[in-house]
């Protein structure tokens, strides 16, 4: 079995990538390099280049025949930045995913596992969403997964694809051995924040103190990176089982099936570092929700499928490989 990975280059990408070789899964990944590192492809055989060069993916399938499968992570994923230029964030994850989709379609790659994001939900009730939930995206980001969806549901319907889309909320931590991780030093999620606040020297800042959680801070799904990995292998091994003739789209929610409170993330590092974090109170931002956590039945019925890892393993590997990060090349 081989897989064609789009973006593999990246944090989620080159994750999945490591545990498909582990599984025993050929990977060939395709990545322009805007964002994910070199060294992480490298290992694999790598092509630079866009999604959306069809000759670029017709020479990779050329090339590749056996490619069983694609998982496609290639997108453009800063909340802010897509704000900012909703036109860029509709042409890079839409508009070059429905040209890639093309030249499969074309080429008879039919089994499509599609790397989505659980914030095509509302997000607002601090409780947990399964598959079911009124998809309520909230930027232009979101909106583009949903999208994305969409046109592999419809195209699933008129018979050019089977496709399984894998939503989920807040990957954490590393390859457990250490081969790929965050790319960005300064991440922009809590436990980055967090990192960032305690290698300063300085109180992170809990934004909103008064939501409807069991401690009144916000809560978030973090799902440690590596068993995200494994749920993407197990949707390219058990494909053909889950999605067929008659059901030839399905949505899967992956989390770690509780969620995760600002405060008990903060205690999950101070666990690990044996260490105080000081922190502060501040009012809720403009925008802030009190989140949402996935409801994960359908992964454990369809892909035989859990996260085992906890938010203190992901807070470990994410700082073992924060002190790995600064040594490895750019680029």
């Amino acid at each position: 079995m081989k897989v064609l990975i789009t973006g593999g280059a990246g944090y989620i990408g080159s994750t999945i990538a490591s545990a498909c070789t582990d599984a025993g899964i050929g990977v060939v990944i395709v990545d322009d390099l805007s964002t994910g590192l070199r060294v992480f492809g490298e290992e694999h055989a790598l092509y630079e280049g866009d999604i959306a060069d069809s000759g670029l993916i017709r020479r990779i399938l050329a090339e590749h025949p056996d490619i069983d499968a694609v998982v496609h992570c290639a997108a453009r994923i800063v909340v802010p930045e897509s704000v900012a230029d909703p036109l860029g964030y509709y042409d890079a994850n839409v508009g070059k995913t429905i040209t890639l989709l093309q030249v499969l379609r074309d080429h008879g790659i039919d089994r499509i596992v599609f790397s989505s994001s659980a914030a095509v939900y509302a997000g607002e009730s601090g409780g947990g969403v399964d598959e079911s939930a009124p998809l309520a995206p909230n930027s232009p980001y979101a909106t583009s997964k949903a999208m994305v969806e969409q046109i592999l549901s419809d195209a699933a319907a008129a018979g050019d694809f089977r496709a399984i889309a894998l939503r989920y909320f807040n990957p954490i931590g590393a390859d457990p051995q250490l081969r790929s991780g965050l790319q960005n030093p300064t991440p922009s999620h809590a436990l980055g924040k967090i990192m960032t606040a305690h290698a300063a020297g300085e109180r992170f800042a809990i934004t909103g103190t008064d939501w409807a959680t069991r401690d009144g801070s916000g809560l978030r799904d973090y799902i440690h990176v590596w068993d995200l990995a494994l749920a993407h292998v197990a949707a390219v091994q058990r494909f053909d089982e889950v999605v067929g003739a008659d059901e030839p789209y399905r949505v899967i929610n992956l989390g770690a099936g509780d969620g995760v409170t600002v405060r008990e993330l903060v205690a999950a590092f101070e666990r690990v570092t044996g260490a105080p974090l000081a922190t502060v109170e501040t009012d809720r931002r403009p925008g802030d929700q009190a989140g949402a956590f996935a409801l994960v039945g359908r992964a454990a019925e369809l892909l035989g499928w859990r996260a085992t890892r906890s938010v203190d393993e992901g807070v470990a590997d994410a700082l073992a490989w924060a002190a790995k990060l600064s040594a490895l090349p750019r680029g």
